[in-house]
């Protein structure tokens, strides 16, 4: 069974989500999050959902903390929060935010966008581990409207054959692009899949890309 930590400092919160997680995940939940790291380093959930407005210390901060401390970087974090504003969505996405979602929370959603991930996920874990290193990179293939286009990028995370990173065009699922590390060459790298998307409802997305051609030296060969 999956494990979440919920970091929230309202026990009804708290509760609810447990009630309606509880038959499919073990939860985990905390309304302390001066305890929040120490629990993620404890127990090792395959997601954390965080509230980003509590007393005596910002979510902000901690999601800061758990997308750059090397022991949890790559623990998928979900934003749940009474804040709609675009530029809080915004800020959480740069910081590396998996969703973002507004109380009160639609559960069938969650569980939806919970499963998709963690399946997802699991199957990357499984295949080869992954560092979180920025590369810059250069994209060109065709949007999901079929039009072509040429893009600038930097990854978040990757692996030896797989990569995450921001794309400011929409792709539709399974699209194949072109590769090439930017230098003074545009050294090409190959071709890769998309094979998860998140971010899909904002400006720039994020997607993760397999390669399925891989011709020259990549990052991590």
């Amino acid at each position: 069974m999956a494990k979440l930590l919920v970091v929230d400092d309202e026990e009804p919160i708290r509760r609810l989500i447990r009630l309606n997680l509880m038959d499919t995940y073990e939860v985990v939940d905390t309304g302390e999050p001066e305890q929040a790291l120490a629990l993620a380093l404890e127990h090792k959930p395959d997601a954390i959902l965080l509230d980003l407005r509590m007393p005596r210390y910002s979510g902000f901060e901690l999601l800061q903390t758990f997308t750059s401390f090397s022991a949890t970087q790559l623990i998928p974090v979900f934003v749940i929060s009474g804040e709609a504003g675009s530029k809080t969505k915004e800020f959480c996405r740069d910081l590396g935010v998996a969703g973002y979602f507004e109380k009160p929370v639609d559960f069938d959603v969650l569980r939806q966008t919970l499963e998709v991930f963690l399946k997802d996920r699991r199957k990357e874990r499984r295949s080869e581990p992954r560092v979180r290193l920025r590369v810059p990179l250069r994209l060109s293939g065709n949007d999901e409207k079929g039009e072509p286009f040429t893009l600038l990028t930097t990854t978040e995370n990757m692996s030896r054959s797989s990569f995450l990173c921001c794309c400011g065009v929409a792709l539709p699922p399974d699209s194949v692009v072109g590769i090439q590390f930017l230098g003074p060459n545009n050294e090409l790298v190959g071709k890769a899949r998309v094979v998860r998307s998140e971010w899909h409802e904002t400006l720039y997305p994020r997607y993760a890309f397999h390669f399925i051609e891989k011709p020259n030296h990549w990052v991590l060969d």
